[in-house]
C-alpha cells in the first residue's frame, strides 16, 4: 500500500513537473467576436490595449495594473496617458507593442489594422479581438475583457448599472408626444454627421430624439442649404478637434435665425469621447442628451 502511495506521489510530482516546464494548463482556448479560436492566458498580467475605448474597460474594471501600454489618444480616465504609446489605433507600431512583452493584446474590429494583428500573431502573441457595434455590443465588450482579465464580478456590476440607466431613459422618453429633430455634427469642413449605424443614431434614438440624417449611409456629408431646409429642432456639435473650433462652428449657425435651434437657443457643444467612444461612458452620453434633447422629461423626475 505505501508503494502504491509512493508510486502514485512520484507520478504525480513528474505530471506537475511536465506541465509547468511546458507551459500546458496555464492558458485556454477561447472564441472572440470576429469568431476567432485564441489561445489566452488564464491569468494574464502584461496587457496591451490597442483601442481608447479597451483601455477604458480596463481601467473601468480595475485592472489597470495589468496595463503595460496604450494607444495614441487613450486618455481616460486621466492616469491612461501615463502608459507608453503603442501608435494610434489605426497606425500600431508592432515593433513597441512587442517590446512591451505582452501575454494578451486586446484588439477592436473597426480601426485596428489586420496586418499589423497578423505580423502579432505570428510572433505567437495572443489577440483578442471585440466588436462593440452598439451599445449591447459594449455591453458584452465589457463581459468578455472582464471574463479574460479575472474581473467577472466587475463586469457584472458595470453591466448591471449600465442596463439600469438605460432602462429609466427608456421609461422617461417612453412619455414624449413627439420627437424633436435632431441634427447631429461631428465634422467641420465639410460638415458630416451619422446615419443609422451608428452610436450617435442609437444614442439620439434612445434619447427621444428624429435623428435627421437616418439612412444607409453611416457619416453623410451634408450643405449648409440642406440642414436649413431640414429645420432641426435641435443642433449637436462635436468634434475629434478640441477648443476654439467648437465655438466658431456654433457661432456660424448662429446666424441662420430661421433654424428652429437657433431661434430657441437649442444649439449644443459635446465632447465627441462620451457620445461616440464605446465605454462604459456611453451612457453618461445618453443621460446628456436627454437632458438636450428633452429637458421638460427630467424636470418631471423627482
Amino acid at each position: 500500500m505505501v508503494k502504491k502511495l509512493f508510486k502514485f506521489l512520484g507520478a504525480l510530482i513528474f505530471s506537475l513537473f511536465f506541465i509547468l516546464q511546458n507551459g500546458y494548463g496555464s492558458d485556454r482556448e477561447v472564441i472572440d467576436r470576429l469568431g476567432r479560436v485564441v489561445r489566452v492566458p488564464i491569468d494574464p498580467v502584461r496587457v496591451v490595449s490597442l483601442a481608447p475605448s479597451v483601455t477604458e474597460v480596463v481601467f473601468a474594471l480595475g485592472q489597470d495594473q495589468k496595463l503595460k501600454g496604450v494607444t495614441q489618444f487613450s486618455n481616460y480616465p486621466p492616469e491612461a496617458v501615463n502608459f507608453p504609446r503603442v501608435g494610434s489605433y489605426v497606425h500600431l507600431d508592432v515593433e513597441k507593442i512587442v517590446s512591451l512583452r505582452p501575454d494578451l493584446c486586446l484588439a477592436i474590429k473597426d480601426g485596428n489594422p489586420i496586418d499589423a494583428i497578423r505580423r502579432l500573431e505570428r510572433l505567437n502573441i495572443p489577440v483578442y479581438a471585440v466588436d462593440p457595434r452598439n451599445l449591447d455590443a459594449v455591453m458584452e465588450m465589457i463581459s468578455d475583457i472582464g471574463d479574460l482579465l479575472d474581473a467577472v464580478r466587475q463586469a457584472e456590476m458595470i453591466i448591471k448599472d449600465m442596463k439600469e440607466r438605460i432602462e429609466k431613459v427608456k421609461t422617461l422618453v417612453s412619455r414624449i408626444q413627439e420627437r424633436p429633430k435632431v441634427f447631429f455634427q461631428i465634422g467641420v469642413a465639410p460638415i458630416v454627421s451619422v446615419g443609422t449605424q451608428t452610436f450617435l443614431h442609437e444614442l439620439i434614438t434612445l434619447a427621444g430624439g428624429y435623428n435627421l440624417t437616418q439612412g444607409g449611409v453611416s457619416y453623410p456629408r451634408m450643405t449648409v442649404e440642406q440642414v436649413l431646409a431640414m429645420g432641426p429642432d435641435v443642433l449637436i456639435i462635436t468634434s475629434m478637434t478640441r477648443g476654439q473650433s467648437f465655438e466658431s462652428v456654433k457661432a456660424q449657425w448662429k446666424r441662420w435665425e430661421s433654424i428652429p435651434a437657433v431661434k430657441n437657443n437649442r444649439i449644443y457643444l459635446v465632447d465627441s469621447d462620451i457620445v461616440d467612444r464605446p465605454s462604459p461612458r456611453l451612457v453618461d452620453g445618453l443621460e446628456m442628451l436627454v437632458h438636450y434633447i428633452n429637458p421638460e422629461l427630467l424636470k418631471q423626475t423627482p
